[in-house]
């Protein structure tokens, strides 16, 4: 947190990564131009030497810090050993992976992929075959619901069912099957399910769409008209899981356990893509060998990484932290008044700052204080340190938001 460790000047090696990038790679992201070359905790540091608190945490990816010496740990002494086998062959690390984390979710079986919209894509194939072979659904007649301003990933059968035009534009056509209702409203949903409804798709906290969070009891609701409707009830924890809200899950909040979480992100502590859908036998036990896979989907140095990552979580009390600093951080937020603000939000370490006008250019100017968030759906500043993050760092944080509007 030393103000020394701040130089807001650019340099050449900077200048010179920047331009090879935009000359070789597809311009398919806006990153804030601060170019990494190593992190460590809650800090991350440019080649240029400057140091930033990193207040995105990689999508919520890097839960335990970045380069969490226990998760290193596993992962050199797995890489030592065997990295892949393909699931044409077993290894030694995805039973106790399988077992460990159906434990944590309180479920009986794990399907492993590697990203996030993998595991969503997982999700949605074993709720239609479901609704097939369990529900007698008509063949090609399965419904699923989901939500408006919906973020679950980038394939095309995803970004068909968003409301993200910038999403959609120009890769259709898409897939049939889904209906889009609006986010929070529990009596929209129960509208709309027909004996055809296989599935709910939901994000507990809508994170790309700027930190949106339901009404209480809305979960619970959802919950209730699913089960009164054989309706597999999806949550979509891939951001908002692993403590990130303050509870191991955000469902636990309102004590809602889903049919089929799909978890990703911190399940490897942004060390290797690992990603899970974890439910019970009567749901993911429709798929049979050659139905579905991924031929790096519980690979051992993944699962080795994930094993790891998840007891780090525990033995931390990382969502435990996430409850009280968050808690504390987001009151400090709150006491944050100017023009340009209109609602501070937020639970556990993940909080949202949405203006009136357009949040790139307070992004920017936070990267020249030292701190590092990045705009969300263009209104809203995200903030998500890592859990590990100290308190002391966090009133630093408060101190650089407070200058960035005072400016």
């Amino acid at each position: 947190m030393e103000e020394s460790c701040i130089d807001t000047q650019t340099a050449d090696r900077a200048g010179r990564l920047l331009d090879i990038e935009d000359r070789w790679g597809a311009h398919n992201y806006h990153p804030l131009d601060v170019v990494i070359e190593r992190a460590a905790g809650s800090w991350v540091y440019s080649v240029d030497g400057d140091c930033y608190l990193d207040c995105l945490s990689a999508y919520s990816a890097v839960n335990q810090g970045h380069c969490n010496p226990r998760i290193l740990q596993a992962l050199q002494e797995q890489a030592s050993k065997v990295t892949l086998t393909s699931r044409a062959f077993r290894n030694d690390q995805l039973p106790l992976f399988c077992k460990e984390l159906a434990a944590l979710c309180g479920k009986e079986i794990v399907l492993p992929m590697n990203t996030g919209a993998e595991a969503v894509e997982t999700a949605l194939k074993a709720a239609r075959r479901w609704g097939y072979m369990r529900k007698g659904i008509p063949a090609d007649r399965a419904e699923i619901v989901v939500c408006e301003n919906n973020f679950h990933g980038r394939t095309t059968t995803i970004v068909g069912f968003s409301s993200d035009e910038d999403s959609r534009e120009g890769f259709g056509p898409f897939t049939p099957g889904f209906k889009v209702i609006p986010y929070g409203d529990a009596a929209a949903l129960e509208a709309v399910v027909t004996q055809n409804t296989c599935a709910f798709l939901v994000e507990p906290i809508q994170c790309e769409a700027g930190i949106l969070i339901p009404p209480d009891g809305y979960l619970t609701r959802a919950a209730e008209i699913c089960r009164a409707n054989n309706v597999l009830l999806l949550a979509d924890e891939i951001q908002t899981g692993l403590g990130r809200t303050g509870k191991l899950f955000a469902c636990d909040h309102e004590n809602v356990k889903p049919d089929i979480y799909i978890l990703g992100k911190a399940l490897s502590g942004g060390f290797y893509p690992v990603s899970a859908v974890v439910s019970q036998k009567d749901v993911l036990g429709v798929f049979s060998p050659g139905s579905h896979g991924s031929t790096y989907g519980g690979n051992p140095l993944g699962c080795a990484v994930a094993r790891t990552a998840l007891q780090v979580l525990l033995d931390e009390n990382l969502a435990g932290r996430s409850a009280e600093l968050g808690a504390w951080f987001l009151s400090e937020l709150q006491r944050i008044e100017h023009p340009d603000i209109k609602e501070i939000r937020g639970r556990g370490l993940l909080a949202g700052i949405e203006l009136r006008v357009p949040a790139r250019s307070y992004c920017e100017r936070l990267k020249k204080l030292g701190m590092l968030c990045k705009e969300t759906h263009d209104l809203v500043i995200r903030i998500a340190p890592p859990l590990i993050v100290e308190r002391e760092e966090l009133a630093w944080a408060a101190g650089r938001v407070r200058a960035a509007f005072a400016a």
